[in-house]
């Protein structure tokens, strides 16, 4: 031994380091599911598109029942004002009801769907992540 060289400490002054259990059959069981899934989405196996299937199904019925909503809010009201001519003829600050409704508030209630609709596609796709790297139990 040199005079560079670290002495060691005496046996009886080192902690000996916890034992930990490792269990090999869990660590691949939970990898080998989520790879098991993402080829499968490669692959393009049956599995694997009844996956894709499900998310455009969700993503599509996402976007119909938000087109509905945008049909029946922007759509309904020139039915309204046909309907009840009384409530076409109120005027607010000098201008009419059917001019504010669908040239002022219709590009906020557009704004605030879109929004939504991103929101809860993000959602749909988040959950598609999650059910493909879900480790199995």
């Amino acid at each position: 031994m040199t005079a560079d060289d670290p002495v060691p400490a005496p046996r009886a002054a080192r902690r000996p380091t916890p034992r930990a259990r490792i269990v090999l059959a869990e660590v691949s069981r939970s990898a080998s599911r989520a790879d098991r899934t993402r080829s499968e989405l490669a692959q393009q196996t049956r599995v694997g598109e009844a996956l894709v299937r499900g998310l455009v199904r969700a993503q599509l019925s996402l976007a119909l029942r938000l087109s509905l909503l945008v049909l029946i809010g922007l759509g309904g009201l020139p039915w309204l004002f046909a309907i009840a001519p009384s409530v076409g003829r109120v005027t607010v600050l000098g201008v009419h009801l059917p001019w504010l409704l669908l040239g002022v508030a219709a590009f906020p209630f557009l704004i605030a769907v879109g929004w939504a609709y991103v929101r809860l596609a993000e959602r749909n796709e988040q959950d598609f992540t999650d059910l493909v790297q879900r480790p199995e139990r």
